[in-house]
C-alpha cells in the first residue's frame, strides 16, 4: 500500500461540538492536534502521532451516514463539529507488544505496586436506574404494545455518560473498584443490553451512538478513574462497530483505549481474560473478528467514499493492532486459550506489501514507524513464510553475489557453481560425509542447495535434495544412532541425555533443520512442542557467548508431551492428600541409565539428603522437569540450536511463534484432499478415466490415518506444506505393468504410480497394502 497509508500520525483530533460555554468568554480554543504519543517501552504503538496533518471526518458527515437527513435537521441542538480542543493529559503508550527482537513478554500476572496508576478518587455514580429483570420485563412488554418509550430511555440514559454507564452495568454500586480480578461488571446484563439493541428501531440506535460520542469527548479533559476504564471495557463490546458506518467513532474508541498508560492495559487484559473464559469464548473471537475487520476495512475499503482519506486517520490502524495487542496478551495468559491464536490472523495482509513491512520495522525498529511486524501475531504463517523466503533469498543472492566478486577481483574464471552450497556425499558413509560437507563449507550455508551423490549421475533438480534430507533424518534418527530416543507414548523423539565428547551431529540435525527452512522442504521430524519453544530461547544468537542457549520455562505439561507417564505420576505426586514424605520416600535426586549404569544427580545441592515433603513437592517437580528438559541435555540442545541458528540467523525468525516453527520445519497436520484432488497433475492419465475416479472415491473415503498413510507413502511426509496441498506438486503417473502389482511411489518427486485397475475394490485392497505395510523405501 501507499507511503501515506501505513506511516501513521498526530491525529487531529474530532472537531468540536457545540457552541463555546460563556466561561470561554467567546474564545474558541484553536485548534490543535494531539501531542505526539511517546512510546513507554519498544515503542508498543509506534505510529500514533505521526502523519499528515489535517481534520478528521466531522460531526454533521458522521451523522448523515448513521442517520437520514432530515433527523440530523431535526436535532439542532446537537453540536455542528466535533472538535477536541487542548488536550493535554495524553498518557504515555505501554509496552503490550514490546520490541518483538527483544522477544520480552510482560507478564501481566505480576503488576508491580510501582507500576500501578495512581489511585484516583471514586466518582459518586448514579443511581441504577433498572435491573437486569427490569430491562428484560420492558422488552416483553414492548412486544405485546409495540411502545418502545420505557427501553428507549433506559438507552438514552445509560449511554450518555461514562458514571450512567458503570451505574447500569455495576455488580455492587458500593464496592470498590480497585481489583485486577474482577471488573466488577455484570457481563450478563451488559450481553442483553447490547443483543437487544440491535433489533431495536434506529432512532434507539442512534440514541446510543450519539450518547457514546459525547462520552469520548468528555473524557479527553482530565485523568481518568477506573470506572473510567470500566466503560471503555464495555464500550468496546458493542456490536453496532461491526457497522462501517460508525467507524470515525469506533476509532476514536479505540484510539483513546490504545492511549491508556501500562497500569490500566493490565487491569483490561485480565478483564478480559477473566470475563471471556467464564461466558461465551464466542463473544471474545467476535471481538477479535470485528477488530480486524476494522483493519481490512481501512486497508481495502470496499466504498473508499464511507472512510476519511487515509492520510488524515492514518492512526487507524496502530489504534485497532494495539488494542488487539490486549486481546491476544489476554488470549495467552489463559491455560487453554480462549481461541486459537490462529483467530488472529488477519488474511487480508498476505495481499500487502510484505516486505516493505518487514524492512520498515528492520529499519526503524518499533519506535518510529509502524510496521505490522510490531505485532506479528497478526500476520499468517502463509505471510510469515513468504517473509522468510524473500529474506532467505535475499540473503542467498548477497552471499553469491559477494563469491562472484571476490573471484572476480582476484582474476579468477568464476564458476557456476560457487553460487551454490554444494554436497557431495556418498550412500554408505551418509552422516559423516554430511557433517564433512557442512563444516568445511560453513560459509555457503545460505546458499541455494544442491545434492550429488557420489558414483551416480543425475541433476539436482531438487529431487536429489530431498533424498538427501529424507535418508540423513531417517538414519539420523533411528534408535541404534543413539543421538535420540523415540517415546512410543507420545509418538515424538526427545535428545538422548548420554555424554560424549563430540555433539556435532546434534550440530548437524540444527543445521538440517535450517537448511530444510530456508530451502523450503517439508522435513518428517517429530519433535514435542517444547522443543520449538527452546529453539526460540533467544530467537537470535547472543552476542555473549557466556549467556546459555536453549533454556525457557518448562512445565509439567510440556513434560506430557513427552513422558506422559512421568508426568502422571508428578501430577499424582502434587495433587496427593497424604503425607508424601512417608508415601513416596522420595529426595532431590533423579536416576538415570547411561550404558546400562544407572547414575544419579541432585536436582540441588545436598539433594540426596532433602525429602521431598507436603511444603516442597511444587519445587521438586520443577527441579525435576527442569532437570529432564533442560539441564541434562544442554549440550546436546545447545549444538542443535546453533546449528539451526548458523542457517537461520535473520529478524524474520522472530516472528514466529514456537508453533509456527514447527509448521515450517514439518508442514501442517491438517489435511485437505479434497484441495489435492484439485492441485494433483497427471501422466498418462485424465482425470476423466475411470481409474483415477476411482482412486479419489476411495482415498476420499478414507479414514484420517490412512489418508495420512497415503500421503506418507507419497511424499516422505504426513504434513501438509504451509502453502496447503497445492504447494506438493502431488502427481499421479500412469504405471503400465499388471493390475497385480501394487502401487509404487517417487517420495523424491511427490509422485504415485498407479496401475490400470479394473475395479474400485481392485484398486481399494492393493492401495491399502501399500501404504499400510511400507517403510521408508521398501516393504515391512
Amino acid at each position: 500500500m501507499s507511503e501515506a497509508g501505513r506511516v501513521p500520525s498526530p491525529a487531529t483530533p474530532l472537531v468540536v461540538a457545540a457552541a463555546a460555554p460563556e466561561e470561554r468568554k467567546g474564545k474558541e480554543p484553536e485548534r490543535e492536534k494531539l501531542p505526539p504519543i511517546v512510546s513507554a517501552g519498544a515503542g508498543a504503538t509506534a505510529g500514533l502521532d505521526r502523519g499528515a496533518k489535517g481534520q478528521i471526518s466531522t460531526f454533521s458527515s458522521f451523522i448523515s451516514a448513521i442517520s437520514p437527513k432530515k433527523e440530523a435537521a431535526e436535532n439542532r441542538s446537537s453540536p455542528a463539529h466535533l472538535v477536541f480542543p487542548n488536550i493535554k493529559n495524553v498518557r504515555d503508550q505501554p509496552p503490550i507488544c514490546l520490541d518483538v527482537r527483544q522477544k520480552q513478554r510482560v507478564s501481566m500476572d505480576a503488576s508491580s505496586s510501582e507500576m500501578k496508576a495512581p489511585v484516583l478518587p471514586e466518582p459518586i455514580l448514579p443511581i441504577q436506574p433498572k435491573t437486569m429483570k427490569d430491562f428484560q420485563e420492558d422488552v416483553e412488554k414492548v412486544k405485546s404494545s409495540g411502545d418502545w418509550k420505557a427501553v428507549h430511555d433506559f438507552y438514552l440514559t445509560t449511554f450518555d455518560s461514562f458514571p450512567e454507564l458503570n451505574a447500569a452495568f455495576k455488580k455492587d454500586a458500593t464496592a470498590s473498584f480497585n481489583t485486577i480480578e474482577d471488573s466488577g461488571i455484570n457481563a450478563k446484563f451488559v450481553n442483553a443490553v447490547y443483543d437487544t439493541l440491535l433489533n431495536t428501531p434506529q432512532d434507539i440506535q442512534k440514541t446510543v451512538l450519539k450518547g457514546i460520542i459525547n462520552s469520548l469527548l468528555r473524557e479527553w479533559k482530565g485523568p481518568r478513574t477506573k470506572d473510567d476504564l470500566r466503560a471503555y471495557f464495555i464500550l468496546l463490546q458493542n456490536p453496532q462497530f461491526n457497522s462501517t458506518s460508525t467507524y470515525v467513532i469506533y476509532a476514536h474508541l479505540l484510539r483513546q483505549i490504545a492511549t491508556l498508560v501500562e497500569a490500566d492495559h493490565h487491569f483490561l487484559v485480565h478483564w478480559f481474560k477473566k470475563q471471556y473464559s467464564r461466558l461465551s469464548q464466542k463473544r471474545f473471537k467476535q471481538l477479535v473478528e470485528r477488530l480486524l475487520q476494522f483493519i481490512s476495512l481501512r486497508l481495502f475499503p470496499a466504498k473508499p467514499e464511507e472512510f476519511p482519506p487515509i492520510t488524515k486517520c492514518s492512526w487507524w490502524i496502530p489504534s485497532a493492532a494495539k488494542v488487539l495487542a490486549l486481546l491476544n496478551t489476554a488470549n495467552n495468559l489463559v491455560h487453554l486459550p480462549l481461541i486459537p491464536y490462529t483467530d488472529f490472523y488477519n488474511s487480508t495482509l498476505d495481499h500487502i506489501d510484505l516486505m516493505e513491512e518487514y524492512h520498515t520495522w528492520q529499519n526503524f525498529g518499533n519506535s518510529h514507524r509502524f510496521s505490522f511486524c510490531q505485532y506479528p501475531f497478526v500476520i499468517s504463517i502463509a505471510a510469515k513464510k513468504i517473509i522468510i523466503q524473500r529474506d532467505s533469498e535475499q540473503q542467498m543472492i548477497n552471499i553469491a553475489r559477494q563469491s562472484l566478486v571476490d573471484k572476480v577481483s582476484r582474476r579468477q574464471r568464476p564458476d557456476m557453481n560457487m553460487l551454490f552450497l554444494n554436497m557431495k556425499v556418498r550412500r554408505t558413509h551418509l552422516v559423516s560425509d554430511s557433517l564433512d560437507e557442512l563444516t568445511r563449507k560453513r560459509a555457503d550455508l545460505k546458499k541455494k542447495l544442491k545434492v550429488t551423490f557420489v558414483g551416480e549421475a543425475g541433476l539436482d533438480m531438487g529431487g536429489l535434495t530431498k533424498e538427501w534430507f529424507l535418508l540423513l533424518i531417517r538414519q539420523i534418527f533411528h534408535p541404534d544412532y543413539g543421538m535420540f530416543t523415540y517415546h512410543k507414548d507420545s509418538h515424538c523423539h526427545w535428545f538422548s541425555s548420554f555424554k560424549c565428547d563430540n555433539y556435532s551431529e546434534f550440530r548437524l540435525v540444527g543445521i538440517l533443520m535450517g537448511l530444510a527452512v530456508y530451502n523450503s522442504i517439508t522435513l518428517d521430524i517429530r519433535f514435542p512442542p517444547c522443543c520449538y519453544k527452546k529453539l526460540l530461547s533467544p530467537p537470535i544468537i547472543p552476542s555473549d557467548q557466556n549467556i546459555p542457549v536453549g533454556i525457557c520455562s518448562v512445565t509439567v505439561d510440556d513434560l506430557c508431551q513427552i513422558m506422559p507417564e512421568l508426568a502422571h505420576g508428578l501430577s499424582e505426586l502434587l495433587s496427593h492428600e497424604g503425607n508424601v514424605e512417608e508415601d513416596f520416600y522420595s529426595t532431590f535426586q533423579v536416576f538415570q541409565e547411561e550404558f546400562g549404569i544407572i547414575k544419579s544427580y541432585n536436582l540441588k545441592p545436598g539433594g540426596d539428603k532433602i525429602s521431598v515433603t507436603n511444603q516442597n513437592r511444587k519445587e521438586y517437580v520443577q527441579l525435576y522437569t527442569d532437570f529432564l528438559l533442560n539441564k541434562s541435555i544442554y549440550k546436546q540442545f545447545a549444538a542443535f540450536y546453533y546449528g539451526f541458528h548458523s542457517v537461520c540467523a535473520s529478524n524474520a525468525l522472530m516472528l514466529l511463534r514456537p508453533e509456527e516453527v514447527e509448521i515450517l520445519v514439518c508442514g501442517s497436520p491438517d489435511l485437505d484432499m479434497h484441495a489435492l484432488q484439485r492441485s494433483t497433475q497427471y501422466d498418462g492419465y485424465a482425470k476423466t478415466d475411470l481409474t483415477i475416479k476411482y482412486f479419489w472415491d476411495v482415498v476420499l473415503g478414507f479414514p484420517l490415518d490412512l489418508q495420512k498413510k497415503l500421503l506418507h507413502f507419497t511424499t516422505g511426509s504426513d504434513r501438509v506444506p504451509v502453502g496447503g496441498m497445492a504447494d506438493l506438486n502431488f502427481k499421479i503417473s500412469k504405471n503400465e505393468t499388471s493390475t497385480n502389482w501394487l502401487p509404487v511411489a517417487h517420495t523424491c518427486f511427490n509422485q504415485l504410480c498407479l496401475p490400470p485397475y479394473k475395479s474400485k475394490k481392485d484398486l481399494k485392497q492393493k492401495l491399502i497394502i501399500g501404504i499400510s505395510n511400507s517403510e521408508g523405501f521398501g516393504l515391512e
